[in-house]
């Protein structure tokens, strides 16, 4: 899996005035959490838009005042007017404890109903899965190739070494619908002269 570096500062104080001072300073109030003690510290704010506005899901080098940790974004609070990212929780992360994390989805190849005009939905976006640090994909690729119209792609079908996908096995996560095209053109076939 990919990976960011950012660099904090440790916090002593954690109020909500003291927040609110490092927000109007330019950084962004954060908080490591899942090793031996949390740790409280501040990100200056444009160093976290490479992390934050990605499609992807990144690990995190992180360096706190000279000390490196290895750490996932776990949870991120926006302003409710302005949008404006306001406080950042990660997670420790170490070799040997598995974590949960949301990864993305991505289809390969081309499939057959596509093909012959129906529509690739992709009914979800990411899947949860429970893995070591090392074993995390950039994404999940799930091949397309064979589905037909009216086929589907179940969580069960999935197939991914060394990680646990979470998410109920019936789910539907891809699917070769009919368009509507296609609807109108099989009428018309069956009005067609010669149709009985």
């Amino acid at each position: 899996m990919k990976s960011v570096s950012i660099s904090g500062l440790s916090r002593a104080s954690v109020g909500k005035k003291d927040a609110k001072a490092v927000r109007n300073a330019g950084f962004v109030p954060c908080v490591l959490y899942g090793g031996k003690d949390q740790k409280t510290f501040s990100v200056k704010y444009n160093d976290l838009l490479p992390l934050v506005y990605t499609p992807e899901v990144l690990t995190v080098d992180l360096n706190i005042d000279g000390t490196n940790y290895k750490a996932l974004m776990q949870e991120i609070q926006f302003h409710a007017i302005n949008d404006k990212i306001v406080h950042i929780d990660f997670l420790e992360m170490f070799d040997n404890k598995p974590v949960f994390i949301d990864i993305p989805v991505h289809t390969t190849g081309n499939s057959i109903g596509v093909k012959a005009g129906g529509k690739l939905t992709l009914n979800v976006r990411k899947l949860k899965v429970k893995a070591l640090p090392a074993n995390l994909p950039d994404s999940i690729e799930i091949k397309i190739d064979h589905l037909d119209i009216g086929k589907s792609i179940r969580v069960s079908e999935i197939a991914v070494n060394n990680i646990e996908l979470l998410d109920t096995p019936n789910m539907v996560v891809v699917t070769i619908k009919a368009t509507r095209n296609m609807a109108s053109a099989a009428t018309d076939a069956a009005k067609a002269p010669g149709k009985k």
